[in-house]
């Protein structure tokens, strides 16, 4: 009988987490040495249609998803291993192993409930060395409230569980360089239609906050690009693939609104570069095309932070030369040689994005210092062919080091050292019990009947 797994994941959600999780379960199934059973759960506000396509994969995921009732996960026996893929602070104890998977947090820390929640899970698997160190680096004291009102340090708060690193691994045959001739979805049209032949592209989750203190920073990296470019004869141009949490109308709205706020900054006498924007959910195949595109020329986001930064490895993939922040989950794939690494410095993050067990006021990001992106968007442009050579050499090693196949090897490996920890189940073998002959019983002398007594 093969082991049971368990996943708990937003397996439906257009979402970092989500795409996460279709990649662990990918793994597994690939790997075709254990029962799978999934639970889908919601990721905040995402849309939870990233299954609605047909074909194998899809269909084989959805099959395998299980009912959470009143009396419990509908399962018909205890799991052998429970994957939580979610924050810390939600995991749960439900096989005979659990392991806890999670992107971490872009900042420099994780909060004492993420630590509380790890240490709860006979294993955690987190996708950088970056995220690794916010749970290995974090340190919080315990304390108890004494009766005078005071407290009193009993014990320190930290990472107790074994941590492994397991990067998200993509497809090669789906994030790939491609001809001019291959592009054929609607997203090349629309890039098409674009007057200027070079152009940057940001892809990025818009987040909460007032400017510069959305994760992505996108606000300050749009309104640089319009510094250093503005006045210019032919300047290039930016596109900005982004939406809030949701793809509506609504949303869109309001990232239009956000857009034109950063272009009023400027006089109106100063001559802006084109900055074009893309909302909306587009697929795999779209999201290929368009790192492709002819006219999209590099890969632009100077982040605050990444747990991991999947577009970046998808540009990388594909060849496109990137700007990016010297900083968190993205240096596991990209470095100074193949990439232009803006510098910064780090500092606390803003009180508006402190988030309760999430994001703690302690933490610090990455700020990009705006003359060293600015000094990279001219370089790039100024010395396109250099750094699409650099680009190209990455995209080899890339390809090699960080696809699907070497992500299931890594995988098994860690799956390898935490099932010999499993109680294997096997049959009983009981000798043949042979029939046995009931034994005679002694035969008794017959009692002659006694018709009374003498006196």
């Amino acid at each position: 009988m093969k082991k049971l797994i368990l996943m708990c994941a937003p397996f439906s959600s257009r979402s970092g987490y989500g795409n996460h999780a279709r990649d662990i379960y990918r793994c597994l199934w690939k790997l075709e040495e254990y029962e799978i059973k999934c639970l889908d759960v919601r990721w905040g506000d995402c849309p939870r249609n990233a299954l609605e396509a047909p074909g194998e994969f899809n269909d084989s995921l959805k099959s395998t998803f299980v009912e959470q009732g009143p009396k419990g996960i509908s399962l018909d026996r205890q799991p052998d291993i429970y994957m939580d893929i979610r924050i810390p602070n939600e995991f749960q104890q439900i096989g005979k192993v659990n392991i806890g998977i999670t992107a971490g947090v872009e900042t420099s820390a994780v909060s004492a409930a993420w630590l509380d929640g790890c240490n709860k899970m006979d294993l955690i698997i987190t996708v950088s060395e970056h995220s690794k160190m916010g749970f290995v680096g974090a340190k919080y004291d315990k304390v108890q409230n004494l009766p005078d009102g005071k407290q009193q340090k009993v014990g320190e708060l930290k990472l107790e569980k074994p941590i492994e690193v397991l990067f998200e691994g993509l497809e090669i045959d789906t994030f790939k360089p491609l001809k001019s001739s291959e592009l054929k979805t609607p997203i090349s049209k629309t890039l098409d239609s674009i007057e200027e032949s070079f152009c940057y592209l940001m892809v990025g989750q818009w987040c909460n906050g007032g400017f510069g203190e959305d994760r992505k920073d996108i606000p300050r990296a749009i309104k640089t690009f319009y510094e250093t470019f503005a006045n210019k004869t032919a300047p290039p141009a930016l596109v900005v693939k982004t939406s809030g949490a949701t793809f509506s109308i609504l949303d869109r709205e309001e990232c239009k609104k956000k857009l034109n706020a950063i272009k009023n900054q400027f006089p109106a006498d100063v001559k802006l570069p084109n900055v074009y924007f893309i909302h909306g959910s587009l697929t795999t195949e779209e999201m290929n095309e368009m790192y492709n595109h002819h006219k999209i020329k590099s890969f632009y986001l100077t982040t605050h932070g990444e747990g991991f930064g999947r577009p970046l490895l998808e540009a990388s993939f594909t060849g496109l030369p990137i700007i990016t922040s010297n900083w968190s989950g993205h240096l596991d794939f990209l470095d100074e040689e193949h990439c232009l690494l803006v510098s910064g410095k780090l500092e606390k993050v803003p009180r508006s994005v402190v988030w309760k067990d999430i994001i703690v006021e302690e933490s610090q990001w990455f700020v990009a210092s705006t003359s060293s992106v600015s000094s990279a968007l001219t370089f790039i442009y100024s010395n396109y062919n250099e750094c699409k050579q650099r680009a190209l050499q990455l995209m080899e090693t890339n390809r090699d080091k960080f696809n699907t196949e070497k992500m299931i090897e890594k995988f098994k490996s860690i799956l390898d050292k935490v099932s010999v920890d499993i109680p294997t189940q096997v049959s009983l073998n009981l000798p043949k019990l042979k029939k046995v002959s009931k034994p005679s019983q002694p035969k008794l002398p017959k009692l002659k009947k006694v018709t009374g007594a003498s006196v």
